[in-house]
């Protein structure tokens, strides 16, 4: 019977390559969930293999890294126009609001056309081959398995203590940003932990409930950041309305991300991190992971 280990990897590439064409489809949710699959297996190759900085899992990781980049703009767009549509409701109608919703849906389809020459052009069956490689040579001892996400924890976790301690409360779109990456990779760290350990634990939904307190803040910043930048390109065409609109929307999905800043801030991100860190740590090993 496989173990863990071998059964956790297989999962994941499994759910990986079910999303792929979906998302080369250009479906919303395809390219969503691809992403996810994708950074998930991705955390996890260097945790099971038995060569964690072997040459295939460098490879497979490289190229996973890839294919979640060039999926990244249209995700993003999808998820900026949803927003807008939102924002734009709260407003007076006018047609420069429609015009700017008409370029952000272009926008859109531009970012989709080129992740699809993007995926296309992805050696998926070199991927493949390296995944496969890997797959055949799982580091199936559970005390290595545990002992690497136990490292794992605690290098992610100080880096990003670390990190919420120099920047404090003060609203910076570009560091929360990074600050939900970082959340997001110690939050698939917790969810391999807990299947391999085999134990419930708390610390996924504590990093994932973090995790979407910063996606709001980074979704709402993301589209004031892109109506700042058309204001000023309709601002050098002399498209003072155009302008105007653009600026007007920008400033309420600025409010509206600061004001999720603050919800951020009142959830005790901090606090939130150090219990997660406490609850992540492994159980002791069981009689079934250890190899003969």
């Amino acid at each position: 019977m496989p173990h863990v280990p071998t059964l956790l990897l297989a999962a994941r590439v499994r759910v990986f390559f079910r999303q792929l064409p979906l998302a080369l489809a250009g479906q919303p949710e395809g390219i969503h969930q691809m992403r996810v699959a994708g950074r998930r297996l991705r955390g996890v190759l260097p945790l099971v293999a038995r060569k964690p900085a072997g040459a295939r899992v460098r490879g497979a990781r490289r190229a996973l890294k890839r294919v979640i980049r060039a999926a990244g703009a249209g995700r993003d767009l999808d998820v900026g126009l949803a927003l807008f549509d939102e924002q734009a409701a709260e407003l007076d109608a006018s047609p420069e609001l429609t015009a700017l919703r008409r370029r952000l849906a272009t926008a859109r389809t531009r970012g989709r056309r080129r992740m699809q020459e993007a995926l296309l052009d992805e050696d998926v069956a070199g991927l493949r081959r390296d995944l496969r490689a890997v797959a055949a040579s799982v580091e199936e001892t559970g005390s290595v398995v545990l002992a690497r996400i136990r490292q794992a924890r605690d290098v992610e976790g100080e880096a990003l203590l670390a990190r919420l301690d120099v920047l404090g409360d003060p609203f910076d779109g570009e560091a929360l940003h990074d600050v939900r990456r970082r959340v997001r990779r110690l939050r698939y760290v917790a969810e391999a932990a807990a299947e391999v350990s085999g134990e419930e634990s708390r610390a996924p939904k504590r990093l994932k409930a973090l995790q979407e307190h910063l996606g709001g803040i980074h979704d709402a910043w993301m589209l004031a950041e892109w109506l700042g930048r058309h204001a000023v390109a309709a601002d050098r065409r002399q498209a003072g309305a155009r302008a105007a609109e653009a600026r007007r929307l920008a400033a309420a999905c600025l409010e509206l991300s600061q004001a999720r800043h603050r919800a951020y801030l009142e959830a005790d991100p901090v606090g939130t991190l150090k219990e997660a860190l406490v609850v992540l740590t492994p159980v002791p090993v069981q009689p079934w992971q250890e190899s003969a």
